[in-house]
């Protein structure tokens, strides 16, 4: 029986394939390793994801709550008292709680904790056609058949995302929401202050900045976090840096959302909509045009020798 297992992690695909010799679609002759069965595999990748979806689920609700909770707090504590905390205290206080909890969760559910991260599909040459044509141009039967077993995963992972996509963005919205309502448990009465963003100017100025900004983020998330040429370790420091960049310099503009979730759970809760649209539009024009560009860019016909010798600053300050 054929057995196989889809594993995604930091928006990486790999297939592990365990193919023993009992194949009941092909037997092979022996000392040659069977063709894999359609129908079968099939079967056995819905039901052999490596960690439990639950446990993602309630990572990315956990994760988006402690987010939100971090950063709209010290939104409230800087409005009620006097501007301790400042503009400056505040980008620290969102990019440190990126960091961290990307260090935290994202071997569990890739600690997404924005819808957007979640949309941007793969680049199209990540699809083994092309391989398909020339193994049928030069005969190689046997390649033939691994590229559409291959590819007939890559259509499961697919409908997987149709699954877990939605459900991602549920639990970020809910433990957005549950953050924003703690924070009004906690600051009542005259300290009851709306910690969401709301445009500083114009509704078109913000949407500008945070169509900017959101770029920007999913330029250096494609680049640390899906590109494995870069240095997957520093991915969170990457991240949250990026974060506490972008919030120093336009928070006050628009409040650098950049995450629809970040704005959608503390207008819920205060029943605030007004610019509202401006904070789901704009990061999703954003982040995909930021994705689009990255993977525009990241092909190389570069040989894996050379790339892994020259992808890591750390490896080279090492031979100096």
């Amino acid at each position: 029986m054929a057995q196989a297992e889809i594993s995604v992690a930091n928006g990486r695909h790999g297939v592990v394939l365990d193919v023993k010799d009992d194949n009941p679609c092909n037997p092979a002759p022996a000392g040659n390793k069977p063709p894999p069965c359609a129908s079968k595999t099939k079967e056995d990748s819905i039901s052999s994801i490596s960690v439990p979806f639950i446990q993602k689920l309630i990572a990315e609700m956990v994760g988006t709550y402690f987010l939100i909770f971090a950063g709209c707090t010290s939104v409230a504590a800087n409005l009620n008292y006097d501007k301790v905390v400042t503009l400056p205290g505040i980008s620290i206080v969102w990019g440190l709680a990126v960091m961290v909890l990307v260090y935290s969760v994202g071997h569990i559910s890739g600690a997404h904790f924005n819808p957007l991260s979640l949309l941007p599909l793969p680049p199209a040459r990540d699809f083994p056609g092309n391989r398909m044509q020339e193994a049928w141009s030069t005969g190689a039967l046997e390649l033939i058949c691994f590229e559409m077993f291959i590819w007939d995963y890559y259509r499961i992972y697919f409908v997987l995302q149709s699954v877990k996509v939605p459900a991602y963005i549920a639990c970020q919205v809910t433990g957005s929401t549950l953050a924003a309502g703690t924070i009004r448990l906690i600051f009542t009465g005259k300290q009851d202050q709306f910690t969401g963003t709301l445009p500083a100017g114009s509704d078109m100025q913000s949407f500008v900045v945070e169509f900017i900004i959101t770029f920007y983020l999913m330029f250096i998330i494609s680049g640390v976090a899906t590109d494995n040429r870069a240095i997957g370790e520093l991915a969170g420091l990457a991240v949250g840096a990026t974060v506490l960049l972008n919030v120093m310099f336009a928070g006050a503009i628009s409040g650098a959302s950049m995450n629809p979730a970040r704005s959608l759970g503390p207008a819920i809760v205060s029943s605030q909509y007004k610019g509202l649209w401006i904070y789901i539009v704009s990061p999703i024009l954003g982040a995909q045009a930021g994705a689009w560009v990255y993977n525009m860019i990241r092909y190389t016909d570069k040989p894996l020798r050379e790339i892994t010798m020259s992808a890591s600053f750390l490896k080279n300050t090492g031979r100096a």
